[in-house]
């Protein structure tokens, strides 16, 4: 069987799309009604070139947008680049070439890689998060989110990573160690810029439940956020100095009797001022320590915990006694107020230290029907159950106890009901070259100051080592520093030398699609309208707590201060699985097992990688890389090519003239493609993607073994495959004589009445024991299929002689003769 040639098609095609400016969408009142916004995760563009990753998640949507454009839809389908970051600086450090010139290189290689694999991008929109037109918005974002109390500098412990020598944000952290560079992340207290995303947890929280989303990626956001109800306990220091309140966050008010220690983070403000004489090189040399871990590193719930005794004492809001106050690095300053009580009796932490340093262990609470020993010995009790020892709480549930025991404290002003968070404030300063530059002046006499829209965009200088060092480079660029005055004294100013996280750029790069050759503003509100929200969002999961989170946050503040209608900036979102290399771990250049989407189109066609891609398996599920599929689905689509030069050499000869028809009646093969098409359609729409494919599949093989093949039946199955093999399927059409472009003729529709089959094998009972069957259709009456029952030779032979009481017909399923 001949192959096609996909080289020559595919180029063919290629140019003619360009040339027609497919894909490019206008914004247009008529199609308000009718219009949908398609949008993939942009990449980062490396030196390395698109990976088979990013084939598998555009072809996905780019499949989907070509199909509802078929369906009459205006899509808007737009791709960018996210082209800073470190991975650009780090090489620049590495060669000496600037980042500018080594990613304007990778996005021409992505740009070229893309357009190879038939991506029908609206390719007039493209936008490089780098390029000054970009980031002026940016930094006016910034400078709006600061105007309005969102964005603000304050002094805190940081995650360092020394490796990119730069703060991380916390969900930059994996497992204590830096995601880009693996060196272990320890803490600084540094000066930073921060947004308060805290200010939207609840909203953050709530708008959830509006969105078509992925449960793991909603349960993620919801765990990260943490929200929880709780009190704040107040500890009164027993001191000499003024009186201090130590104040604790627990969920856990009903273990109040249980407390036998305080616990503060070691950077606590009021550990020095209580951190008696003969404690202080301790816990100097504690604090030391803990410096040098991240906070994930020391939260984590593992056996051993230090800790270091400072000498002081609070007393128990309840009873008066004292009560010891300790440092551990496992309580951490930011989450709650960096001071927990010590529960050793039903916290297994809390339990650890209080064996390690023999502190007292008090049950307070018991299960329910069990007998309880105060020591607890066998370790601490988590679990529900009643109150013991715990005086007027005592045969309290857990659960009443927690309400009963925060009231007696707000009567006493020793608590209050609070509720509490995880998720912290978002650190966005990085001490980096290669970010935005954040748009704010340090003046002398005004302090920080920012600037405004005419002072945009603050471009990046040439002048600037790469080389980190702990410190911004641009710190040292004269070029960036020089002749700037504060915008409120008039008088010399330097510049905020820190660059922003490279998340800010990507948490509303999908606005400036919309309107990406405005000067005037980040995009128009009524382009905005008009597009936006997207209405589906394809990328991965591993950006469930950052990208898409920070986006959400923007999103929100955005409609507060009146740039947005909606609050929810992707209402659908679906991700796509890791494809694994062929021994089926994860493909990394030191493996060797990276597959090289150039190599794959150059030899086997960008049509066939296209639905190679989407045949592996389910959207969403990880799968290893196979060869062996790629080739079959290769023969698959050369089997479409050989389908289509029998169709044209029969309407040369005249053959199929007359054949074709609009109904089913008109080609037994038209009656099977109605359920061909309502399997494609509806699995397309449903994203099973492999499905499809296997009954467009099926659905050649019928064909290829069928005598005659109508030229009305082909042309059906060709607009059906042309989203999947759009090169291929352009090529098809105009070889059997189709009119313009397959992605101008509408998607096909099918007649339900001709999904069901024309004849059904129905059983011929008598008594209830089968004797025979019929071909009847499924709507044939009652009276007409007795005549063709009895007319069944075996059915005669047992009827004969007996009489007929009852006939039961069920029409398409049975009928059956009860005789006696």
């Amino acid at each position: 069987m001949a192959s096609y040639n996909h080289q020559e098609i595919e180029k063919k095609w290629q140019a003619r799309w360009e040339k027609a400016r497919v894909g490019e969408v206008k914004e247009s009142a008529k199609d308000s009604e009718n219009i949908l916004y398609h949008l993939v995760m942009f990449p980062y563009p490396s030196g390395a070139g698109l990976h088979v990753g990013h084939v598998e998640s555009y072809t996905a949507v780019d499949i989907l947008t070509r199909l509802a454009r078929m369906r009459g839809k205006q899509v808007l389908f737009p791709i960018g680049y996210d082209a800073f970051g470190l991975p650009a600086e780090n090489y620049a450090v590495k060669t000496g070439v600037h980042p500018a010139i080594t990613t304007k290189k990778a996005i021409e290689n992505f740009h070229r890689q893309m357009k190879a694999i038939g991506l029908s991008f609206d390719w007039s929109r493209e936008i490089s998060t780098a390029a000054p037109e970009y980031y002026k918005w940016t930094q006016w974002l910034f400078l709006k989110l600061y105007e309005n109390d969102l964005a603000y500098r304050a002094k805190a412990p940081v995650n360092w990573c020394d490796g990119c020598q730069t703060v991380l944000a916390n969900e930059q952290v994996v497992q204590g160690f830096c995601e880009r560079c693996k060196t272990s992340v320890v803490q600084k207290e540094l000066e930073q810029w921060f947004f308060r995303i805290t200010k939207y947890a609840d909203r953050l929280l709530e708008g959830l439940e509006k969105i078509d989303w992925p449960e793991k990626i909603k349960a993620m956001q919801r765990e990260w956020i943490g929200r929880s109800e709780g009190a704040e306990i107040d500890f009164h220091v027993i001191s000499e100095t003024p009186e201090a309140n130590i104040s604790v966050f627990t969920t856990r008010a009903d273990t109040l009797m249980g407390v036998s220690y305080i616990v503060l983070a070691p950077e606590h403000p009021l550990v020095d001022g209580l951190t008696t004489k003969d404690k202080r090189n301790a816990v100097l040399a504690y604090r030391d320590l803990a410096r040098k871990k991240s906070d994930l590193q020391r939260t984590q719930l593992e056996k051993d915990k230090s800790g270091v005794f400072i000498g002081s004492f609070a007393r128990h809001p309840m009873t008066n006694e004292p009560v010891p106050i300790w440092i551990s690095d496992y309580v951490v300053m930011g989450y709650g107020t960096g001071a927990v009580m010590g529960v050793p009796a039903h916290d297994e932490r809390d339990f650890v230290f209080a064996k390690k340093y023999d502190l007292p262990i008090k049950q307070v609470i018991a299960p329910v029907g069990f007998d309880y020993d105060d020591k607890a010995s066998g370790g601490a009790y988590t679990g529900a159950g009643i109150l013991v020892n715990s005086g007027i709480f005592d045969r309290l549930t857990d659960t009443d106890a927690k309400q009963k025991i925060v009231d007696v404290l707000e009567e006493s002003n020793h608590g209050r009901r609070v509720v509490r968070y995880h998720l912290r404030d978002w650190l966005v300063s990085r001490q980096r070259f290669w970010g935005a530059p954040i748009p704010m002046v340090i003046c002398e006499s005004c302090g920080y100051q920012p600037l405004t829209l005419k002072d945009l965009p603050v471009c990046l200088p040439e002048d600037v080592d790469f080389k980190p060092t702990g410190r911004s480079p641009l710190l040292d660029s004269e070029t960036f520093h020089t002749g700037i005055v504060c915008p409120k004294c008039r008088g010399a100013a330097r510049r905020e030398s820190d660059t922003m996280d490279t998340f800010v750029d990507s948490s509303w790069y999908y606005l400036r699609y919309t309107d990406t050759a405005n000067k005037k503003a980040f995009a128009d509100a009524n382009k905005i309208t008009h597009w936006c929200p997207v209405d589906l969002y394809v990328g991965g999961a591993e950006h469930a707590v950052m990208h898409l989170l920070y986006a959400r946050f923007f999103a929100y503040a955005l409609h507060d201060l009146g740039y947005l209608s909606f609050e929810e900036p992707f209402l659908k979102l679906r991700n796509q699985g890791i494809i694994f290399g062929t021994d089926g771990d994860k493909m990394s250049k030191s493996k060797g097992n990276i597959v090289n989407p150039d190599e794959i189109v150059s030899e086997y066609g960008a049509d066939a990688l296209r639905m190679y891609e989407m045949f592996m398996g389910p959207l969403e599920d990880a799968k290893p890389w196979n060869i062996n599929g790629l080739v079959g689905v290769r023969r698959f689509l050369d089997k479409v090519w050989h389908m289509a030069g029998r169709i044209a050499f029969s309407l040369s000869k005249g053959e199929l003239e007359g054949v074709a028809s609009e109904t089913a009646s008109g080609d037994p093969f038209l009656r099977f493609l109605h359920k061909f098409v309502k399997k494609v359609t509806e699995d397309t729409d449903a994203l099973k993607f492999n499905t499809a494919i296997s009954t467009l599949m099926i659905a050649m093989n019928t064909m290829a073994e069928a005598e005659d093949v109508s030229n009305q039946a082909f042309k059906i199955f060709v607009l059906l495959l042309a989203p999947y093999a759009p090169h291929l399927a352009e090529e098809l059409w105009e070889k059997i004589g189709g009119n313009g472009s397959v992605f101008d003729q509408s998607w096909p529709s099918y007649d339900p009445s001709a999904l069901l089959d024309q004849f059904v094998a129905l059983g011929v009972q008598v008594n209830g024991k089968v004797r025979g069957t019929i071909q009847i259709a499924p709507d044939t009456n009652e009276i007409e299929a007795e005549k063709l029952a009895r007319a069944v030779e075996n059915v005669a032979k047992n009827l004969e002689g007996k009489k007929v009481v009852n006939i039961v017909y069920v029409p398409g399923r049975m009928i059956n003769f009860v005789v006696q």
